[in-house]
């Protein structure tokens, strides 16, 4: 948040140093930084689907699955709907804009609306997972970087994964071979092939050994030392710096860059983040699976509406799907007010406890 503060004064300030600041670190920060962004959320993915994960149980994971692909296919139905309806058909590339959902941010919203040990978040958590692991598929098969070459890809990532391989078969406990050597051939698989090379970690990261139970959802376990724990421990800190990079780099347009695509991305992710997740999991319930234990109607459509806070992930697919200009900027200036998905869910927050019925209290009785 405060790399993209800086980056929005200063492109509102001086616009010309700005984009040569931004054009100068584009290619380091979001093709080769971000690397290991995607990294760690591929770690989160890959613990909650081991056996002891929680989303290793098929009934467990069905439902916040579902509400993930609804809480995606929701906002980018509207998109497309409100880009022809629009007569814009230019922006039909940014479909997947309004589909993300920022963790961090949200988790922190929901912990402020709902309460910290409110059933809701780990509901939140679970779909926010498995939004990330969807949100990689379309990465690597919507948003190509150039002309695609299967077969220089599919043939260097066959040797980084033999190499991610062997080094598991060695018994290597050191996640340096595994990032510098099978993660380094990844990368080049990507960037030859015409994908997105900061996913190059992400069919590596699976390799790497790790403790045979997942300690919780995004719960950091300095006691564990496996090679995946100690990948965690060891960039934690750097990351948080690419991502200040990453939104000093990306964030900054100039407010007039406001338009039809802001509206647009705006508009899909306030409603059909929402309206997607409560449809799917309704469905879920009437196909016979249940929704989590002391979630009211009310809890989900709120989480629905901090789900579509997107910032980092919407940020990141609004560069893969626009070259600079207008519409880059547009769409942008969408992705970063996703923000107000939290005042909508202040706002809903207090509707639904303005709206409950209030009993008087009952006296507990004597024991004379």
């Amino acid at each position: 948040m405060t790399g993209a503060a800086v980056a929005l004064v200063w492109a509102n300030v001086a616009h010309a140093s700005y984009e040569r600041f931004a054009h100068a670190l584009h290619f380091l920060v979001n093709d080769v930084a971000m690397v290991f962004f995607f990294a760690l959320a591929t770690k989160e993915v890959v613990e909650a689907t081991a056996p002891g994960g929680a989303l290793h149980s098929p009934r467990r994971a069905s439902v916040p699955m579902l509400a993930a692909v609804g809480g995606m296919a929701g906002p980018a139905v509207i998109y497309v709907a409100l880009a022809l309806a629009a007569g814009r058909p230019e922006l039909l590339r940014g479909w997947a804009i309004p589909c993300a959902t920022d963790i961090a941010f949200s988790y922190l919203v929901a912990r402020v609306i709902l309460g910290a040990s409110h059933p809701a978040i780990p509901f939140l958590l679970l779909l926010a997972i498995a939004d990330d692991a969807l949100g990689l598929l379309i990465l690597a098969a919507f948003y190509p970087t150039g002309a695609i070459r299967p077969l220089e890809f599919a043939v260097l990532l066959t040797v980084a994964m033999g190499l991610a391989y062997w080094f598991k078969r060695g018994r290597t406990r050191n996640f340096w071979p595994y990032v510098a050597g099978a993660g380094l051939v990844s990368w080049f698989a990507f960037y030859r092939g015409g994908l997105h090379p900061a996913l190059a970690l992400v069919p590596i990261v699976p390799f790497l050994p790790h403790a045979k139970r997942d300690p919780g959802l995004f719960v950091e376990a300095p006691g564990l030392h496996d090679p995946l724990n100690e990948f965690e421990h060891w960039w934690k800190l750097p990351v948080q710096v690419i991502l200040f990079f990453f939104g000093l780099v990306n964030a900054g347009v100039a407010v007039t860059s406001v338009g039809p695509g802001t509206w647009v991305v705006l508009a899909a992710i306030l409603l059909g983040k929402p309206i997607g997740i409560v449809l799917s999991t309704a469905l879920c319930v009437w196909a016979g699976l249940h929704k989590p234990a002391g979630v009211t109607w009310a809890d989900l459509t709120i989480v629905g509406i901090i789900a579509g806070i997107g910032f980092t992930v919407a940020l990141f697919f609004a560069t893969a799907a626009f070259p600079p200009g207008d519409l880059l900027d547009q769409t942008k200036m969408g992705a970063l007010l996703s923000f107000s998905a939290s005042i909508a869910a202040f706002v809903a927050a207090s509707l639904r406890s303005a709206t409950m019925p209030r009993f008087p209290r009952r006296r507990p009785p004597s024991h004379r």
